[in-house]
């Protein structure tokens, strides 16, 4: 009767689990999934080798300048049923004004950058426990963005067959742009859908507007993607539905990090966790 006591205690000792190497894969994950103080030259690093990657794939993407084309012909008709093919006119009214498109140009060239830059820098600085998570959304954004220039090569509305749109920075000389001029064969031109100066300039706007504290500047937030969707129109890069085209991406953006963190970026802590501590994530 007690041997038979004793094997069965064994029995149950060795079917139970042991703790440490039951935790020990959950643990390591959540101490990846849960926010750090990021590095600055760890940052510079990543932010430069991942825009001369995007760079370098973009412009290796074959310039199908043929189905681009057709595309533009079929957003164009699309946009004409749905009643808001009005990039036309809208181009025509803005060039008529010159400082007006001058400017516009500049902005088209310069904000994309700065502004996304500005942000991060403001996001290390300020926000450093939500800085990683805002910015694999704005990766994974980019990421899906060079999915679609494979895909759906797509020539914008000013070098349409037949087209009556102003190239406004041939037309005014605006200097900077990667779009047209001298510059023009450094870039594809059969890249437009999605359109990342929409997907980056909504990131920027709603993390402006969710981060920050001033109501001027999150108003601001709000205003600077709205304007960028009329630069875009304005100066003939883009169609209105390659605007979609990036907001729909930047929405995998933050699906990607939601699924990751647990959290959206602005829900996470504002000061990250110490090193070698981690806080338990939603799977």
């Amino acid at each position: 009767m007690g041997d038979t006591t004793m094997t069965a205690t064994e029995g149950l000792r060795e079917a139970a689990p042991h703790p440490v190497a039951a935790e020990t894969r959950p643990a390591l994950l959540s101490r990846l999934r849960t926010p750090r103080r990021p590095r600055l030259w760890f940052e510079i690093l990543l932010i430069a080798l991942s825009y001369w990657t995007y760079s370098l794939v973009r412009n290796a993407v074959p310039e199908q300048r043929g189905q681009a084309l057709r595309n533009a012909d079929w957003i164009w008709r699309v946009e004409h049923q749905l009643g808001i093919a009005v990039e036309e006119s809208v181009n025509h009214a803005v060039n008529s004004v010159t400082w007006l498109i001058v400017g516009m140009n500049y902005y088209y060239a310069t904000l994309h950058f700065v502004v996304t830059l500005g942000v991060l820098v403001w996001l290390y600085r300020s926000h450093s426990g939500r800085y990683a998570a805002t910015r694999m959304v704005l990766f994974a954004t980019t990421g899906v963005a060079l999915v679609g220039y494979y895909l759906y090569p797509l020539a914008p509305p000013r070098l349409m067959n037949g087209g009556h749109f102003v190239d406004t920075v041939m037309v005014h000389q605006t200097w900077g742009s990667m779009a047209s001029g001298d510059l023009k064969n450094m870039s594809n031109q059969y890249a437009a859908m999605p359109s990342m100066h929409i997907g980056w300039s909504v990131w920027c706007g709603l993390t402006i507007f969710a981060l920050a504290t001033v109501p001027w500047v999150r108003v601001l937030g709000l205003v600077y993607p709205a304007a960028t969707l009329v630069v875009i129109v304005a100066t003939a890069n883009h169609f209105w539905l390659d605007a979609v085209g990036g907001v729909l991406c930047l929405g995998f953006g933050y699906g990607v990090a939601r699924v990751w963190y647990g959290a959206l970026p602005h829900a996470l802590p504002r000061v990250p966790a110490p090193r070698g501590a981690w806080l338990p994530t939603k799977a």
